[in-house]
């Protein structure tokens, strides 16, 4: 081992968080602020997200902790917290959203804004979106507060509004309004997690990069008439034939640094069959077999190698015998980072192939496309340090088919990176997912990303000994 490395060995461990928090005693506190954020309901709309902000700013006044509030609308605001550390480095922004997606209560078995606890899991609407991030944040502030922890970089916490489906009251608001008051040079924040697999960790994902969300509208049209006569242009059969192959479309595979680096990783993990057919993705004999395959099977793993289309909303008709002399389909489209949209949309024009039907982009996207994250900076690699010092697992780039705030952020050069809890794979499939009718979280991840905040928070921030 080179004397460089000896060095930069012991200044990461100088900066390592001491070993002296009790982490079991911190468990009650951490349980009364989640339940309690839990039950404050932020559906989102209407958003009422000054609701989570009155009470995190009472917990923040009570310990002598100054906040911020920025409001587009009253009942819309966005609190910011700023630990100030010595200017050594840049900031570093902790972001976590305080709206949740609507709930239908009659479809709940627990009721949604009641935080209950069964069998080892707190069950509630924001449990994994996004509510743990914030209580986990929360914790993260007070801890630092209290030990009166030296750090070289200023911590700015963000708890910010309409993250779900109202962007323009939460981080466009602040970027475009108060971005001194949230400007940094990393940006931690929801949008990857640790998978757990028959009660055993397996990785941790963190997300480097996103998909940007886009709409294709595809109108058909045709003279109306009676239904007891029918017509070969009917516009709702013109539309079912084009949906149909949209649907069967698979846009071409395009890897980007993290999926390549995901799937390369991934395949050092998994049962030698699985790891063989990752590891096929780029062998021209066998990469469309693989990809048809992972449609298929992995449609999570075929939807981060392309932009993605999913025909979502079907609108056509309105009396049982009258021909309708328009029909419209929604297509739900994830474009790669770097994808040309207007190109993107004359291939779905000449795959579809019909002059009766118009194929119109449709401007529903405000997050900007913005390059992935660094792999290789320090901050990725704490984390990975984190991933094995607690769960015992690799770290796996992650480029999310969804989308997230961070967005914005990279966009204006942030280098963000997106963690969350531990959560079980077989979750998603059984209902108790994010946006789900049974979301819920394991007390023990809850827990446990607490400790993972606060330990990279410190070592990101940290002053060096």
């Amino acid at each position: 081992m080179t004397f460089r490395c000896l060095l930069g060995l012991a200044a990461l461990t100088s900066m390592a968080p001491a070993q002296t928090i009790d982490w079991k005693a911190q468990e009650a506190e951490t349980l009364k602020h989640f339940s309690a954020l839990i039950q404050i309901d932020t559906q989102n709309p209407p958003g009422n997200e000054t609701r989570a902000v009155d009470y995190l700013k009472r917990v923040l006044d009570a310990e002598g902790i100054p906040s911020q509030t920025f409001a587009q609308e009253p009942s819309r605001a966005n609190l910011v917290v700023r630990l100030k550390g010595s200017g050594a480095k840049k900031p570093l922004l902790i972001m976590a959203h305080t709206d949740t997606v609507r709930v239908d209560p009659a479809k709940w078995t627990h009721p949604p804004f009641s935080a209950h606890r069964e069998g080892g899991y707190i069950y509630g609407r924001g449990a994994v979106d996004d509510k743990d991030n914030v209580a986990a944040a929360l914790m993260t502030l007070l801890l630092l507060h209290r030990r009166k922890a030296a750090l070289d970089r200023d911590v700015i916490f963000l708890f910010e509004a309409g993250e779900e489906a109202s962007t323009v009251v939460g981080i466009e608001f602040m970027v475009n309004n108060h971005w001194k008051e949230i400007e940094a040079e990393y940006c931690l924040a929801e949008g990857g997690t640790v998978t757990r697999q028959n009660g055993r960790p397996l990785a941790g994902n963190i997300q480097t990069a996103e998909k940007i969300p886009q709409g294709i509208r595809l109108i058909s049209r045709g003279p109306a008439g009676h239904g007891s006569v029918p017509l070969e242009s009917n516009a709702i059969a013109h539309l079912s034939a084009a949906v149909q192959k949209v649907a069967a479309w698979l846009p071409p595979m395009r890897m980007n640094d993290t999926t390549r680096t995901y799937f390369e990783r991934l395949a050092n993990i998994v049962p030698a069959e699985e790891a063989a057919r990752y590891k096929a993705l780029l062998d021209p004999a066998r990469t469309m077999e693989v990809q048809r395959y992972l449609a298929a099977n992995e449609p999570r793993h075929s939807s981060m190698l392309r932009t993605s289309i999913s025909p979502n909303i079907i609108r056509g008709g309105y009396q049982i015998n009258v021909i309708p002399s328009e029909a419209e389909a929604i297509l739900d489209v994830r474009a790669l980072p770097d994808e040309d949209m207007e190109a993107f949309l004359k291939k779905v024009k000449e795959i579809v192939n019909d002059p009766a039907i118009e194929v119109v982009r449709e401007a529903r996207n405000k997050r900007p496309p913005a390059p992935a994250s660094d792999t290789k900076s320090e901050v990725f690699r704490i984390l990975e340090a984190a991933n094995k010092r607690l769960y015992n697992v690799p770290t796996l780039p992650w480029m999310a088919t969804g989308a997230t705030d961070m967005a914005f952020l990279r966009a204006k050069g942030v280098q963000c990176y997106g963690f969350g809890p531990m959560i079980d794979v077989e979750d998603g499939p059984k209902g108790f997912g994010a946006h789900s009718d049974q979301e819920r979280i394991l007390e023990e991840a809850l827990h446990r990303f607490v400790r993972y905040n606060f330990e990279v928070v410190t070592e990101i921030a940290g002053a060096r000994k």
